[in-house]
C-alpha cells in the first residue's frame, strides 16, 4: 500500500500560509477599511495576530521559537529601518534645515520630558522598580512609532484634515527620535552595569553620544549623498532601470543598518539620515511619486510585523504575582502614559514649535504620540543588554538587571497594544466628530440663508399677519384644501426682541 501522506506542519510553514491568506483577504476590504472606516491596518493586523495566537486560536506562537529574542529584535530592526528611510525621502527639499527650530524642540526637550515623566509614573505604577531600573523601561516607549504614525501623515483623513506641516513635522519626528533614543536607553542600563557613576556616564559620553549618534549622522549623511550621485549618474547614462531605480531606497535601508550595524553604531538613526541627505533636492521623490513601491513595502512589512506583534503579547504576564504585575496597574500605567507623557508638553512648548500655528494643532501632535515597533525593538535590545551571558564574569547588579529584563517585555507590550488600541480608533472617532460638525454648520447655514429672504422689518412698521384656519376632521397637518384665509391680525413691531402684537380682527 503507499504510505499516507503526513502533512508538514512546521511553524514556519503556517506562518507563512496565515500571513498570506490575511494579506489576501485584507487586501479585498483594504480600501474600504482604512478610507471609508478609517481604521489602520496596524489595529487589524494586531487583531488577527491576537486571533491567530497562543491565547487564542493557538496556532501560531512566535514565543515558542528558541530564537525568538533575537528574530523579534531582527525584524522589528528591518521594518523600523524601511520606515525611517522612507520618512526622510518623503520630507520637502531642505526640510531639516527649514524647519531646525520645531525639530529641535520635538527632538531634544519634549523627548526628555517625555522620557522623566515616563519613568516617574513606571516608578509609581509598578512595585519592586527603583528610579533607574523605572528610566530603562520609560526609554523603551518615549520614541513615537513612524507605522502608526502613518495613520495621520498619510492616507485620505489626513489629505483632508491634517495640515502638510503638521504631516511632515510627525514624520521627520517619528524618524528622527528611534534613532535617539539609545541615549536614553542605556544612560539607565549603564548605571546599572558599570561599578561607579563617573564610569557609567563616561562610557555613555563615549560610547553612545560620540561613537552611535555622531557616527551614524556622519556616516548616513555620507552615504545617502553618495547613493543620490550615483543613482542620478545611472539614471542620466541610462544605466539602471526602471525596477531598479524605484527599489533603491528600499536597498538603501538594507544597506545602511546592515553596514552600520556591523560597526555597532545606531543603524537606525543613519537610516532616517541617509533617506533625508539621498532625496534632498526632492529629485528621486518626484521621480517615484507615481510608481507607489515604496508605500507597498511598507505595508507589506507593516501588515507582517503587526501580525506577528498581535502573537507575541504575553498575556498571561499582565497578572504576574511573581513580577509583581497586575492587569489594573497595567491599565492605569497606560491611561496615565498616553495622557501625561507627551501632550501637556507639546501644548507648553507649542509657542517654541513655530511648525504648529495654533494650540488645537499643538493638541493634535500631542496627541499622536504612538507607541509602537521601536518600542518592541527597545525592549529586546534590553533583554539582550541584560542577558546573564552577555554580562561577563562577577556582573554588578545582578539581581537588578535581571528583574529589569523580567519585566520590561510585558509593561511594554501593554502599552503597545494600549497605543495600538486608542490611536487606532482615533482618526475614525475625528472623522465622525468632523462630519457631524459639518453637517450641523451646514444646517445651521441653511436655516440663516431662509431667514435671509424674509422680508425687512422696521422698529414701528405696522405688521399684518393672516393664520389660515384648519378644517376638516385631519389633526397634526394641513390637507389639501383645508386652509381657508382668517382674519387679519395687525401690529408693530417694537424695541424689544419681539412682536408686541394687539389683535384687530
Amino acid at each position: 500500500m503507499p504510505s499516507p501522506i503526513v502533512f508538514d506542519t512546521a511553524p514556519e510553514h503556517v506562518a507563512y500560509a496565515l500571513l498570506g491568506c490575511f494579506i489576501i483577504f485584507f487586501g479585498l476590504v483594504s480600501l474600504f477599511v482604512k478610507e471609508k472606516l478609517f481604521i489602520s491596518e496596524a489595529f487589524v493586523s494586531t487583531a488577527f495576530g491576537i486571533i491567530i495566537g497562543p491565547y487564542a486560536i493557538g496556532i501560531f506562537d512566535p514565543m515558542s521559537w528558541s530564537k525568538f529574542d533575537t528574530v523579534t529584535q531582527e525584524f522589528t530592526r528591518i521594518v523600523i529601518a524601511v520606515q525611517v528611510m522612507a520618512a526622510g525621502v518623503s520630507l520637502p527639499r531642505s526640510y531639516m534645515v527649514k524647519e531646525k527650530r520645531s525639530l529641535f524642540m520635538m527632538i531634544v526637550p519634549l523627548m526628555i520630558l517625555m522620557w522623566l515623566t515616563s519613568a516617574l509614573l513606571i516608578w509609581g505604577m509598578i512595585p519592586n522598580l527603583d528610579f533607574v531600573e523605572s528610566m530603562v523601561l520609560a526609554a523603551c516607549v518615549t520614541p513615537t512609532d513612524p507605522v502608526l504614525s502613518n495613520s495621520v501623515v498619510k492616507g485620505r483623513f489626513a489629505e483632508k484634515h491634517v495640515p502638510p506641516r503638521i504631516r511632515y513635522l510627525l514624520s521627520a519626528e517619528s524618524g528622527i527620535n528611534d534613532g535617539m533614543g539609545l541615549p536614553f536607553l542605556f544612560l539607565g542600563l549603564y548605571l546599572m552595569r558599570e561599578r561607579t557613576i563617573g564610569t557609567a556616564v563616561a562610557k555613555w559620553f563615549y560610547m553612545i553620544w560620540a561613537y552611535q549618534i555622531v557616527l551614524s549622522i556622519v556616516l548616513g549623511g555620507l552615504i545617502g549623498a553618495a547613493a543620490r550621485k550615483a543613482v542620478k549618474g545611472a539614471k542620466n547614462r541610462n544605466l539602471i532601470d526602471k525596477e531598479s531605480f524605484l527599489v533603491f531606497s528600499i536597498a538603501l535601508a538594507l544597506a545602511v543598518a546592515g553596514c552600520v550595524s556591523i560597526l555597532a553604531s545606531d543603524d537606525l538613526l543613519a537610516c532616517f539620515i541617509a533617506g533625508n541627505v539621498f532625496a534632498w533636492d526632492d529629485w528621486f521623490s518626484n521621480e517615484i511619486a507615481e510608481a507607489h513601491i515604496q508605500e507597498t513595502i511598507d505595508m507589506l512589512l507593516n501588515l507582517a510585523c503587526f501580525v506577528y506583534i498581535g502573537a507575541s503579547i504575553p498575556f498571561a504576564n499582565f497578572h504576574d504575582m511573581a513580577l509583581e504585575l497586575s492587569v489594573w496597574r497595567l491599565i492605569v500605567l497606560a491611561i496615565l502614559i498616553l495622557m501625561l507623557r507627551r501632550l501637556p508638553f507639546v501644548m507648553a512648548l507649542k509657542r517654541f514649535i513655530p511648525a504648529l500655528a495654533s494650540y488645537r494643532e499643538a493638541a493634535f501632535a500631542g496627541w499622536f504620540g504612538p507607541i509602537g515597533v521601536g518600542a518592541v525593538f527597545f525592549s529586546k535590545v534590553t533583554a539582550s543588554m541584560t542577558n546573564p551571558s552577555n554580562l561577563g564574569d562577577n556582573p554588578h547588579n545582578i539581581e537588578r538587571l535581571l528583574r529589569v529584563r523580567s519585566v520590561v517585555y510585558p509593561v511594554v507590550m501593554f502599552l503597545v497594544l494600549s497605543s495600538v488600541l486608542i490611536h487606532g480608533v482615533t482618526v475614525p472617532l475625528l472623522h465622525l466628530q468632523y462630519k457631524y460638525t459639518r453637517t450641523w454648520s451646514r444646517k445651521r447655514e441653511e436655516s440663516s440663508h431662509v431667514v435671509t429672504r424674509l422680508p425687512h422689518i422696521n422698529i414701528g412698521d405696522e405688521i399684518v399677519l393672516r393664520p389660515p384656519t384648519i378644517s376638516g376632521s385631519s389633526v397634526g397637518g394641513l390637507m389639501e384644501g383645508d386652509a381657508e384665509q382668517g382674519p387679519l391680525i395687525r401690529g408693530h413691531c417694537w424695541d424689544t426682541m419681539g412682536l408686541d402684537l394687539q389683535d384687530r380682527i
